[in-house]
């Protein structure tokens, strides 16, 4: 064995492990199927823009401690996430706050909003929300349900609203203020010059292979270590012998324009059905950019399919029980530790793949 652990995915979660395995003084070779580090963070210069491949990634947290350990290896901008809804060509603020309802009912105090949604809440008779329509009319009344989250939810999640669990809905942000950051975080920005710069931070001096699936030549590349760390896909490291986990997956359209700015602002979110893609990102607007060009991206939400990348996990309560499944397996494989958002079919704000990467890694320091 030439190793103390082979790291699968060389991502946030098996970067950040990698990295204080090494500071440990432990060997890695980490692997990747794709041609690049960083995962789904990974970004590409074009026309000296910071582009986002994977979609749009804004860094936020409350944890000092996370805040502190990505500051080692990045310097973070000020950038605040602070998108707009475009609906039929009516913009909204998003987060949902005092200028969504003052475009949306006129209204102008704190109070006349809360009455509003209370009115409308009350109207449709819920109490008690089971799902992700009744959820989101409790919180913010019908109207803007209709207008900004019905339609944008279900090209996103390929679903009606009311198949849809309610916690989904509930990570987005309502406000009685003037506030437009998105995040109620304490801390938060993107890492200048690009994640890519702060995965190869991270991965800086250790042995890495890219263009490599693990799973094709498995017994292989396990003879060479003591430990597995494994972040893909739990059901396909088990050949799928349960059946298949959905994920949603998102298709891109990525064009440089010779204009330098074409929406004014980094997100705009389309929440009509009938526009096809739930969104537009302008990638020069995470860093201020005032390039002569712009590179947006349009994107496309699908059901994943083998061969596609899985982004969101849909956690529904099949799906969640087809996991526990995988999970009691996992737990049989004495030297393999499972992480990230595939590994754990979940769905992980960055900060948090982080915070369980680093607890992973002392759990191991401490036991070895």
């Amino acid at each position: 064995m030439q190793y103390d652990y082979l790291i699968i995915g060389a991502g946030l979660y098996g970067a950040v492990f990698a990295r204080e395995m090494m500071d440990a003084g432990k060997q890695v070779l980490v692997l990747d199927k794709r041609s690049h580090i960083g995962g789904n963070i990974y970004t590409k210069e074009v026309e000296g823009i910071q582009v986002h491949e994977y979609g749009a990634h804004i860094f936020h947290t409350n944890d000092k401690t996370v805040w502190d350990y990505v500051n080692k290896y990045a310097e973070f901008n000020r950038y605040t996430n602070s998108p707009v809804a475009n609906y039929h060509g009516e913009l909204y603020s998003l987060p949902f706050n005092m200028y969504t309802f003052n475009r949306m009912w006129g209204v102008i105090t704190p109070q006349e909003a809360e009455a509003e949604i209370r009115r409308q809440r009350e109207a449709a008779g819920i109490t008690k929300p089971h799902n992700l329509e009744e959820q989101a009319i409790s919180l913010v009344g019908t109207d803007i349900y209709e207008k900004l989250v019905r339609g944008y939810t279900e090209k996103q999640w390929g679903r009606d609203c009311r198949e849809l669990p309610a916690f989904i809905i509930k990570r987005l942000p309502v406000r009685f203020t003037f506030d437009n950051n998105y995040f109620n975080a304490r801390f938060q920005g993107i890492p200048i010059g690009g994640y890519t710069r702060l995965a190869e931070k991270l991965l800086s001096g250790a042995e890495i292979r890219l263009d490599t699936d693990y799973l094709q030549e498995k017994s292989g590349w396990d003879s060479m270590a003591k430990k597995i760390v494994y972040t893909g896909p739990i059901d396909r490291y088990f050949g799928y012998c349960y059946g298949t986990l959905q994920y949603r997956s998102i298709r891109f359209e990525t064009e440089v324009l010779d204009i330098p700015n074409y929406q004014g602002n980094a997100v705009v979110n389309y929440t009509d059905r009938e526009t096809p893609y739930t969104r537009i990102i302008e990638h020069k607007h995470f860093e201020f950019g005032t390039q002569e060009k712009t590179v947006i991206s349009r994107e496309y939400s699908a059901e994943w399919k083998s061969g596609d990348e899985p982004y969101y996990p849909v956690n529904d309560e099949k799906n969640n029980a087809l996991y526990v499944r995988y999970k009691e397996l996992a737990d049989q494989e004495k030297n393999v530790l499972f992480g990230g958002r595939l590994g754990e079919y979940r769905y992980y704000d960055m900060d948090t793949v982080i915070a369980c990467a680093l607890t992973a890694a002392e759990k191991e320091i401490n036991c070895g």
